[in-house]
């Protein structure tokens, strides 16, 4: 080795001894410093329109991912119904940063326009809540709903989730073979619905969903319906009826909204965004597999332990429903160009993507009769 090698090899080693030396300092000082407190999560005060019962289980279900996922960067605070305004009044309570968000069904804010229940209580074209949430992400709707938000000055973005089984035609006095039995009836429900009811000669009540029971017993109403067998069991209808109609079209495909304050969603991170909306895709399929499950449970139970009597509906009333269903439709559609505009894009959406799935899906019935008769 020459001198020349030598001198390098020191110089080398100097420099090794330098940087490891720092790095050992910066160890050291990282060690003695104090630690630093982390920024608070953004927190989200976030409504439901539930007191208890299933769909405020739902809701906890979509709160649970976004924390999980959001971590230290964000949390959503959810309050249950009236917690800090009435459920027909929190989309204003949205729009207006009272409450940073909302969880519930356009139906609830019908009043406002009757183009919101398209998106959740509209007509049936021979689809599915399935085919209702493809049509709102994958075939226009969300820019239709954006559009519609904006006409309305609303200060809110929506994501929407849980494809919602047909709602039971409800529970009755006794059973219907016909349709002319429900003409005169006083009849609980909300949204378009209640003008198709309305079109079939029976007389409508919208209440809220704890009101529904008492208002049977006390003879305010004569019929009513709510969503599922088992929310309709925590209600207690089993206790005012002991017939229970299942299948209907008038609101044959329904799914929760959930709606943030804009300037608030805005606010958040690209990142905290997506969680908000991805944990609602999520969130989709886990009401389908729970509820549909829970669902058949509690009317085995209806059945078994209350002594309910269960119905298919009479095919007589449900061609009556879509009768009045296009009445309704095509009087709206005459007033209103937009709502015209909302059913146009459903209806070719739905004879496209129908078109295909019925002709492709087997008779499911036949292969359930063949092993459960």
């Amino acid at each position: 080795m020459t001198s020349k090698d030598t001198a390098a090899k020191t110089a080398t080693r100097r420099k090794f001894l330098k940087v490891g030396a720092g790095a050992g300092a910066a160890a050291a000082a990282a060690v003695s410093m104090p630690n630093v407190s982390r920024a608070a999560p953004v927190t989200l005060k976030v409504q439901a329109a539930w007191g208890g019962g299933i769909f405020l289980e739902n809701a906890k279900s979509y709160v649970d991912r976004v924390n999980k996922m959001a971590g230290n960067g964000l949390k959503i605070d959810l309050l249950s119904v009236d917690s800090v305004v009435k459920t027909s009044q929190m989309q204003d309570a949205v729009h207006r940063g009272v409450l940073d968000g909302a969880h519930y069904v356009p139906a609830y804010w019908y009043s406002k326009s009757k183009t919101a229940s398209l998106f959740g209580t509209g007509p049936c074209f021979g689809w599915s809540a399935q085919e209702l949430l493809g049509w709102i992400h994958y075939g226009g709707g969300k820019e239709l709903f954006n559009e519609l938000m904006s006409g309305l000055g609303l200060n809110l973005v929506s994501f929407f989730n849980s494809p919602m089984p047909a709602q039971p035609l409800g529970w009755f006095k006794e059973e219907i073979k016909d349709a002319s039995q429900m003409k005169g009836l006083k009849y609980r429900t909300v949204g378009l619905a209640a003008d198709v009811l309305l079109e079939m000669g029976m007389s409508v009540v919208q209440l809220p969903g704890g009101e529904i029971q008492p208002a049977m017993k006390s003879g305010l109403i004569d019929a009513a319906e709510f969503n599922n067998p088992t929310s309709d069991k925590d209600f207690g209808m089993q206790d005012v009826s002991k017939h229970y109609h299942l299948a209907s079209y008038h609101q044959s495909q329904e799914a929760f909204e959930i709606t943030f304050n804009k300037k608030k969603f805005d606010s958040l991170s690209k990142e905290l965004q997506a969680i908000l909306e991805y944990a609602s895709e999520a969130e989709n399929s886990n009401f389908y597999w729970n509820n549909t499950l829970r669902y058949a449970d509690d009317l085995v139970e209806l059945k078994e332990k209350h002594g309910v009597n269960v119905y298919r509906t009479p095919d007589s009333v449900m061609a009556d429903q879509l009768k009045a269903w296009d009445v309704v439709v095509d009087r709206i559609s005459s007033e209103d160009p937009f709502f015209a505009k909302v059913i146009d894009s459903q209806k070719a959406y739905a004879k496209k993507v129908m078109g295909y799935l019925l002709l492709n899906q087997p008779d499911y019935s036949l292969a359930y009769k063949h092993h459960f008769g």
